[in-house]
């Protein structure tokens, strides 16, 4: 396969050495959430990041294509692409080491490609407005999704939203999944058009809350918990309990120079057995 690069984008220089040492140290916790899932890498070299997703060469090289591991799955344009995953914490580290930032994550995992194991809603706010609207948006979503009987928990993107993460047995199909979030969002946008929007130009958005339930389509992904942010300041997507949430203003609150106190709150009692569970999608009437 020849290898087609990615497009770049601008971003603050990132120390390889400071992500490397982050990465070291919450592998351990990371991989959970990690282990055979399809990746998305975001690597930066020199202010310059791209996506990588498959087998490529020669960004990497064949020494690395063998710390890690590919999974044959195929497009809907009857290609078949490698596209990577890990299954060890230090294969993370190691993906790290060729200037990896951020992991992003498909519902899916090797060996189960078409059946995702979880749905992500991310609410994407309006620049304008404040956290504390996108923290209400995130508390609406659960009381919907307990009203269907499941349960949800809040990851801080790093950025300025949050993630809804709702953990499924790996049964539904891709098309389901999807089905089912878009339904869901578009029920919430028609039910408080005046605080959510499922329409994608952003100019339609102005004000309210998008709701993306996109991050539900095959090959699409979602940033990964305790994943750092190639932003100001090295963010970290980092899980909260619900009963936390309120008395946090920002999304970015944790960088990763706070990795030991990430790595106490990954081990601790609270948020031990976050985003796990077995529920199954109801049918939505």
């Amino acid at each position: 396969m020849v290898w087609t690069p990615e497009p770049t984008y601008e971003k603050p220089e990132i120390s390889v050495r400071a992500t490397t040492l982050y990465y070291e140290i919450v592998a351990p916790v990371m991989l959970p959430f990690l282990d055979r899932r399809l990746l998305n890498l975001f690597r930066c070299r020199e202010g310059k990041c791209f996506f990588q997703r498959n087998r490529e060469h020669p960004p990497t090289g064949k020494e690395f294509d063998r710390l890690v591991h590919f999974e044959p799955v195929v497009q809907k344009n009857g290609r078949t692409e490698q596209y990577l995953y890990v299954e060890s914490a230090e294969e993370i580290v190691a993906c790290a080491k060729v200037q990896t930032v951020e992991f992003h994550g498909w519902g899916s995992r090797a060996g189960e490609v078409e059946t995702p194991d979880r749905l992500v809603i991310d609410l994407d706010p309006d620049p304008k407005l404040g956290f504390d609207k996108v923290s209400q948006a995130a508390f609406q979503l659960r009381r919907s999704f307990e009203a269907l009987d499941l349960e949800s928990f809040a990851l801080l993107t790093g950025g300025k939203g949050i993630h809804v993460v709702v953990p499924l047995e790996p049964v539904a199909r891709w098309d389901e999944v999807d089905a089912f979030a878009k339904s869901l969002c578009t029920a919430l946008a028609e039910a408080a058009p005046e605080r959510f929007t499922v329409a994608l130009p952003k100019p339609q958005r102005r004000g309210r809350i998008f709701l993306d339930f996109l991050r539900n389509h095959r090959t699409a992904t979602a940033v990964m918990p305790w994943s750092a942010r190639a932003r100001p300041g090295m963010p970290v997507a980092a899980p909260v309990t619900w009963d936390e949430l309120d008395g946090i203003d920002r999304s970015d609150a944790f960088t990763i120079a706070d990795v030991k106190t990430l790595l106490k709150r990954a081990r601790s009692r609270p948020l031990k057995a976050w985003g796990s569970g077995a529920q199954r999608l109801p049918r939505l009437v």
